[in-house]
């Protein structure tokens, strides 16, 4: 019996979100929709300028894969997530919202100086997400992060495919693949973002080595990735490098693949106020589903509903109540 049902690693990062208008992103030339790496004065710079604007949600911890597993500890999965703060006030607080939500991390690392990583996450009327992301200590995360034995008592190995964008988060997402292969650990990997597909194919490419046994993206990076112009091509392509895979697809829902078969997931009817941490919600999850013994059309069909909830409030996570209700609502569970 493993320890944990999901081992994670990425990106820490203390999010803050504010409401903005498609006028202050071409004002402040960002890029919508996408995460954008930029360097702590730029940050600073974004956040003075819009000191005016109201700030969505409250502070909290994220980074794409730290989503995905407090997501999958809410709704019961046992989960570790490796990542690096720094010895700062917002490293206490990350470390805390991790305690708080029932995951568990590598105690016995010693915290740096420097500076946690932040990201500032702005708001359109339409509910799309722009990140610009200060990565700070967060960009080092490497080897050194890795707790193999938590690793090797894990059902799956989860991978952030933003860590692309760090030579040392790279090499430490190559490292966990091997150990959970030696180890008899599944692998899933998350695509993460359009512009990691776009500009970081090749390390991408490293991160997956020879097949994940699951992967995660929406339909835009699932073309992006496999240089493709049609979902059913995406998918043929998809097959050569992933066992299984979990493809969102917005209003249209999910396509999800068990290894043998195809089945479409029926979006859940919401109005979308911020899709920031919809992906992520959805892996976790379908994480969750996945390793308490549901089948992939139960996990769509879980994932599907999370994710739908998360994109109709402000924030990228539910409340821990929420998780529950959910669980009852789609799986009688």
């Amino acid at each position: 019996m493993a320890d944990y049902h999901v081992y994670g690693i990425g990106a820490a990062l203390v999010d803050t979100e504010v409401e903005v208008s498609d006028q202050d992103l071409t004002t402040l030339n960002i890029d919508k929709g996408v995460m954008t790496l930029v360097d702590e004065s730029r940050q600073q710079e974004l956040i003075e300028k819009l000191s005016d604007h109201l700030v969505a949600s409250k502070r909290a911890s994220g980074g794409s894969a730290a989503n995905t597993i407090i997501a999958a500890s809410y709704f019961g999965a046992k989960s570790f997530y490796s990542c690096k703060v720094a010895n700062d006030e917002n490293g206490d607080f990350y470390l805390n919202d991790l305690r708080d939500a029932g995951v568990a991390y590598h105690e016995e690392l010693e915290r740096q100086a420097g500076t946690t990583g932040k990201c500032l996450v702005l708001i359109t009327p339409d509910a799309e997400r722009t990140m610009n992301t200060y990565l700070g200590i967060s960009e080092t995360v490497s080897v050194n992060e890795l707790h193999p034995q938590a690793a090797a008592q894990s059902e799956y190995a989860y991978l952030e495919g933003y860590l692309v964008s760090s030579e040392t988060g790279r090499a430490a997402a190559i490292a966990l693949r091997e150990q959970a292969e030696a180890n008899n650990v599944k692998t899933a990997l998350s695509l993460s973002d359009p512009a990691m597909v776009e500009f970081f194919h090749d390390g991408l490419q490293q991160m997956i080595g020879n097949g994940v046994d699951l992967l995660f993206c929406n339909e835009g990076e699932a073309l992006g990735f496999t240089r493709t112009d049609s979902l059913e091509a995406a998918t043929a392509e998809l097959k050569k490098i992933a066992k299984t895979f979990a493809i969102t697809l917005g209003a249209e829902g999910a396509l999800v693949f068990d290894g043998q078969q195809e089945t479409r997931v029926d979006a859940h009817k919401v109005t979308a106020i911020d899709t920031n941490g919809a992906g992520d919600m959805f892996a976790g999850a379908f994480l969750y589903a996945v390793t308490h013994g549901y089948s992939f059309a139960e996990a769509g069909a879980l994932a599907s509903r999370a994710s739908a909830q998360v994109v109709s409030q402000f924030g990228p996570r539910l409340n821990p109540e929420q998780h529950q209700t959910i669980l009852q609502e789609v799986l009688g569970a």
